[in-house]
């Protein structure tokens, strides 16, 4: 307590035990625990006494008492002590509040008598001639004990019902509760037995009771040697150390008393027991409060919630307690509790936990197979719903056509119905279509914000452990709360509008509480270090009302059925019967499924309940694997995936795939695709059976005439190819040189004399680059393209960020994962390598082109003879230094996305060197280390030409027994089995 020279004294009032007594606590402490406190007795006063146990009041002891409480407690004071009286160890002395001696103002109004010396000389208050004179004025006017009413002073004394002068044979709790329960009892606290357990007496009737604090559990004060008293005793807790609730346990009988008197020892306090009653003590002794009854337990213990005043609010002692450290949320008793007073406790103990407050000191989290997402938020529009919990995002950050550009977000803390697979023959589970139906009619193309939050690992069903590594990367699901922006509250049609937690800048309305407050989703109960959605409260919420309103899967009743008949995966003689009912109107309202390529879609026709394989009439898209084919689909997901639009059928070919017209929103598509030069008019099909034929033609003639993607190369009256012009249009040779070689006879090749390489890398070497980049101001995420310092050879290449650190980049030596663009190879690089790059710079294609040598196969790396066959190419390649003509034999379908191996164009080709006449391919054969493809029956003549030539140099290894042909004949494995023929119409 803070004290001058004068030997007064500042601090608190914590209690008031009668009539002429206080207790002061300091009024502050830089040491932590309880704070140092003094009971002081008011000089020369007597104020009447409160009934002991069994005993009654004196006549106004209730009044006095009430008197004095009400004037000080949780006041700040100012004290002296006058004197101390040893054979009772007591401290008597002056108080004053603000300018107001407070022996001088209870004198006044009648609440004690005073005396006039004590029994040793200087006993006696300085304002003792004072006291006295107010003293006889107040016995004049009749004020207080000094009424001269008659009878007054027995109408004073309360008749205490059995439970307040400690016979508790009768209480009967279950009827208290009964008459009470869930409404406020206005009760003073008495004691406070330990941070949860208090003893009150209940007003108007001074019913005394103790009351264990709903929902939580106090570290225990321990047992003590002799129980002191009747009431203790019996609602003594069992002090059982552990994390586990500790449970009020049942009653003692006077046998039982007995023997613990004589049999029980003193066990010390809890690691912060004493705090926590102390933390109690403060903010309820003596104070007027709201017990509201939530249950009794088995013993007859009272369970309640405890609120006391703060100003002009009232505070919930419960989370108030947890939220400081000293209690532990406790399942038993918040069960009786309401939802949204559970769901505050467990909120507020999570956060201790995660700060090791006070009682969580040496808590140790549990295991948790999630982890923030820091630093990644970003806006988009919306190309796919996969679900009533999954959408697909086309990050406005990444460059249009890049195949990052398209990020997958769950939705956090949430879960719908699972919308099923049917290739594994799984239904959708109910609710799961009208889910997903619900999100594409409010989110397709629109403008989101988007806020991603965690990472989770997926463990698998069978229970063995999550990869790790490389591999790892495919089990891991990104979680994120995704905004819809809108100018005013909610979006229209009474959806919630989220209050952002601190910290964050979203505005608009929750996605994740619009699915959940509609009934289509539940939310994820997380374990308590599990990351969870920063709007988890208003998650839980929105189901809350959800619940209380029946909405959906929380209705009982069965989702609506839904019969769709899908010709994708019919024959073609039932596809064609349907055109029939197709063609009835001109244009038929319909919803698109999935884009299968650039001018090939799967198609919901909703009123004729089925779904079809559709295509334009006349316009060609580029074929998977071919050049710009990506980027066609890519335009096609962000123009029309799963949009309300109006098809015209023309007719059905023989595959079962419906040709016709396509708009959305009023626009041919099909001009769209021409327009950006994405795609050619087959004039063949027909024009005058195509509508709008004439606005095509002139589409197709501007991306001619501006030189558009697939015309990048167009000579009027020259056949186009992805290359050089050449006058055959059957062969594409093109002028290369190697500059990697990968496993399985993959490799990197660059166009000889291509200017635009020559330009990059004059870009490159003009810049000056020497500081590392500062933490944090620089944080590279995985699909960007950066600067990469080459260690061997000190210059600086354009690279695609692979794999990044998990969380956080905290030193310039984490490791980042690159592919160097114009070159083809990867490799592991630190932080301080890596530099932005000017968007003018980063937004050209990659130069590396991926390739592999026609006809044949080479063993992976994995294989036998894997190694030798990858130092042999490279020794005829990348090591030799030559220049080689590359002829394109065909675009293969399967590659183009191999992971780690970048994302161009597979091209399998017949590589020979300039100086020689021998290709690689047959070289590679020749030595042993290659084999020719398997034949097929449907081989066109110019590959059954080529296999024929290398066939002969196969047999000659063969012959002689080289390499792969050491042990005899190599028998076919499953790659060169034929696959079964893809069913019309199907996802590719």
């Amino acid at each position: 307590m803070a004290s001058g020279a004068t030997g007064w004294y500042r601090g608190r009032v914590k209690a008031v035990p009668s009539g002429d007594c206080l207790v002061i606590v300091a009024m502050a402490s830089s040491k932590p625990g309880s704070l140092p406190e003094k009971s002081i007795t008011l000089s020369s006063l007597i104020a009447p006494r409160l009934a002991r146990r069994g005993g009654v009041d004196e006549p106004y002891a209730w009044e006095s008492r009430e008197f004095l409480r009400k004037l000080c407690i949780g006041k700040e004071v100012t004290f002296k002590v006058d004197y101390n009286v040893p054979s009772i160890n007591r401290d008597f002395g002056t108080v004053f509040v603000g300018d107001k001696n407070v022996a001088l103002l209870v004198v006044s109004q009648g609440w004690a008598k005073v005396r006039e010396q004590g029994q040793q000389k200087g006993e006696a208050s300085p304002y003792l001639a004072e006291l006295l004179r107010l003293e006889e004025q107040s016995k004049q006017e009749g004020l207080g004990r000094w009424n001269k009413d008659p009878g007054a002073g027995e109408a004073s004394i309360r008749n205490l019902p059995p439970s307040a002068i400690g016979d508790s044979s009768n209480f009967d709790a279950m009827g208290l509760l009964a008459a009470n329960k869930g409404a406020p009892m206005e009760a003073i606290v008495e004691q406070v037995r330990d941070g949860s357990t208090i003893r009150v007496y209940l007003l108007p009737e001074f019913q005394f009771v103790q009351v264990f604090v709903a929902g939580i559990q106090a570290p225990s004060m321990g047992r003590r040697a002799v129980i002191e008293s009747v009431v203790e005793s019996e609602v003594a807790a069992d002090d059982t150390n552990g994390d586990a609730p500790r449970e009020p346990r049942a009653p003692l009988t006077s046998a039982q008393k007995l023997a613990a008197s004589a049999t029980s020892e003193t066990t010390s306090p809890d690691p912060f027991a004493p705090d926590a009653k102390f933390f109690t003590e403060l903010r309820v002794l003596n104070r007027d409060v709201r017990i509201v009854l939530e249950g009794v337990d088995k013993f007859s213990n009272l369970i309640g919630s405890v609120y006391y005043p703060d100003g002009e609010s009232a505070k919930d002692l419960a989370l108030e307690l947890v939220e400081n450290g000293f209690a532990r949320y406790v399942e038993w008793s918040a069960n009786m509790m309401e939802e949204e007073a559970k769901r505050r406790l467990k909120t507020a103990e999570l956060q201790a936990k995660k700060t090791r407050l006070r009682v969580w000191t040496n808590y140790v989290p549990p295991p948790s197979n999630s982890k923030a997402i820091h630093d990644q938020n970003f806006t988009g529009k919306v190309v796919e719903v996969v679900s009533g919990d999954c959408i697909i995002v086309a990050d406005d950050s990444i460059p249009f056509g890049s195949p990052l550009a398209e990020r997958r977000v769950n939705l956090s803390s949430i879960r719908c119905p699972k919308i099923g697979n049917p290739r594994r023959d799984e239904k959708p589970a109910p609710y799961a279509r009208e889910a997903k139906e619900f999100l594409r009619a409010r989110l397709i193309g629109r403008q989101v914000n988007v806020q991603m939050e965690y990472s989770r690992k997926i463990v698998p069903t069978d229970g063995s452990a999550v990869p790790t590594g490389a591999n790892a990367d495919s089990k891991v699901m990104d979680f994120g709360s995704v905004f819809l922006p809108s100018p005013g509250k909610g979006d229209g049609d009474g959806a919630p509008s989220s209050v952002p937690p601190v910290g964050t800048q979203q505005t608009g309305v929750n996605i994740g509480e619009l699915v959940v407050s509609r009934g289509f989703g539940t939310v994820i109960r997380h374990r308590d270090f599990e990351e969870r959605s920063n709007y988890y409260d208003a998650l839980l919420a929105a189901e809350s009302r959800a619940i209380s309103g029946r909405k959906l899967i929380h209705s009982g009743k069965d989702s609506p059925a839904s019969h769709i008949t899908d010709l994708t995966t019919a024959s073609a003689k039932k596809a064609k019967d349907f055109l029939p009912f197709l063609q009835r109107s001109r244009k038929t309202s319909a919803v698109v499924e999935y884009v299968l390529s650039g001018h090939r879609f799967k198609l919901l026709i909703p009123k004729e309940t089925c779904s079809i394989a559709f295509s334009f009439s006349g316009v060609r898209c580029p074929g998977r694997g071919e050049p710009y084919s990506e980027q066609a689909i890519a335009l096609m997901r962000r123009k029309i995936m799963q949009r309300d639009v109006e098809i015209e059928v023309e007719t059905v070919d023989r595959t079962g795939t419906f040709l016709g017209s396509l708009w959305e929103s009023r626009t041919n598509v099909a001009i769209t695709l021409l327009e950006a030069g994405l795609a050619k008019l087959q004039t063949s099909f027909g024009n005058d059976r195509i509508p709008d034929i004439h606005l095509l033609q002139q589409a197709e003639e501007s991306a001619k005439k501006q030189k558009l993607k697939i015309w990048e190369n167009f000579v009027e009256g020259v056949e186009v190819s992805n290359g050089p012009a050449v006058q055959n249009k059957h062969e594409e040779v093109l002028q290369v040189i190697v500059t990697e070689v990968l496993g399985g006879g993959k490799f990197y090749v660059q166009t000889v004399g291509d200017q635009k390489i020559a330009s990059i890398q004059n870009q490159l070497a003009s810049l000056n680059l020497k500081e590392a980049p500062v933490l944090g101001a620089f944080s590279p995420k995985k699909g960007d393209i950066v600067l990469c310092h080459f260690l061997a050879d000190n210059s600086w290449y354009r690279a695609m960020i692979v794999n990044t650190p998990r969380g956080p980049v905290e030193s310039p030596k984490d490791k980042f994962e690159v592919f160097y663009i114009d070159y083809g190879n990867q490799e592991e690089v630190a932080y301080s390598q890596l530099r932005p790059l000017d968007p003018s710079v980063s937004a050209a294609p990659g130069l590396a082109q991926l390739c592999s040598l026609a006809y044949i196969k080479l063993p992976n790396l994995e294989e036998d003879f894997g190694h030798e066959a990858a130092e042999y190419l490279s020794d005829l390649t990348l090591n030799s230094g030559k220049e080689f003509r590359a002829k394109v034999e065909e675009r293969d379908t399967s590659g183009g996305k191999v992971k780690g191996q970048g994302t161009g164009t597979f091209l399998a080709v017949t590589l020979v060197a300039v100086d020689s006449e021998i290709s690689i391919n047959a070289l590679m054969l020749q030595d042993g280390v290659a084999r020719t493809e398997k034949r097929n029956r449907f081989d066109k003549r110019e590959r059954q030409l080529a296999l024929d030539n290398l066939e002969k140099f196969q047999e000659e290894a063969r012959t002689s027994r080289q390499g792969i042909w050491l042990y005899g004949d190599i028998q076919s494995d499953d790659e060169d089995t034929v696959p079964p023929a893809r069913k019309a119409g199907g996802r590719r």
